[in-house]
């Protein structure tokens, strides 16, 4: 998404983002630790993946544009795709090359953005789905710093149980160079941990 066009989304986005945080007081939706989210400059936000929720609801907790990832299936989902898009969302082809979406999703980035991104790739509902290097790619590519964000909650909202969104302190990959294998695999380790100490920090489950 080119800078023009994130100048062009911004009043939508903002009007999204203040019905999403209205709907969601049914939830006496709770917000931790949203000065750990930088206000400028490139940044990844990786949380954990329970709910078709999670993106609508991360972005309403983060406090500045968001633009993410999510498959394509989803923006065909009344009511659902036009919100998510409405919120910064872009579809991604699971069957095709991710290549694309990196790209794009750099772009965003090396335009001063903000990405979300869900390392799991997918819903995780029983903490079975193994993490993607992803975010370690992005964070590679662009330079972006990374904040841990941990949703609990989302995956019971049908019995209007309490939804938290929880953000930790951003992690950076270090190096000038390009990342080997080994690296990004193991800053990926690095972000999902902080994920689930974010989780037991605040009385959560990453994989409840």
């Amino acid at each position: 998404m080119s800078t023009r066009l994130l100048r062009q989304a911004v009043p939508l986005y903002a009007a999204a983002h203040r019905l999403i945080n209205l709907g969601a007081r049914i939830w006496r939706f709770r917000v931790v630790g949203a000065e750990h989210v930088p206000l400028d400059g490139p940044l990844v936000v990786a949380a954990n993946h329970r709910s078709y929720l999670d993106p609508m609801l991360l972005g309403a907790a983060v406090p500045r544009p968001l633009a993410y990832m999510a498959k394509e299936e989803l923006f065909h989902i009344p009511l659902l795709g036009p919100t998510i898009r409405a919120v910064g969302a872009y579809p991604v082809d699971r069957r095709a090359s991710p290549i694309a979406a990196i790209k794009r999703s750099v772009a965003v980035l090396r335009a001063g953005g903000a990405v979300g991104i869900f390392p799991e790739g997918t819903r995780n509902r029983d903490g079975a789905a193994a993490a993607r290097a992803g975010v370690a790619l992005l964070a590679s590519m662009s330079g972006a710093a990374v904040v841990p964000a941990v949703l609990v909650g989302t995956d019971r909202a049908l019995r209007l149980h309490r939804i938290t969104v929880a953000f930790g302190e951003p992690i950076r990959l270090q190096g000038e160079r390009k990342a080997t294998r080994d690296e990004l695999e193991n800053f990926t380790a690095q972000v999902m941990g902080a994920i689930d100490a974010l989780a037991g920090s605040i009385g959560g489950d990453s994989e409840s």
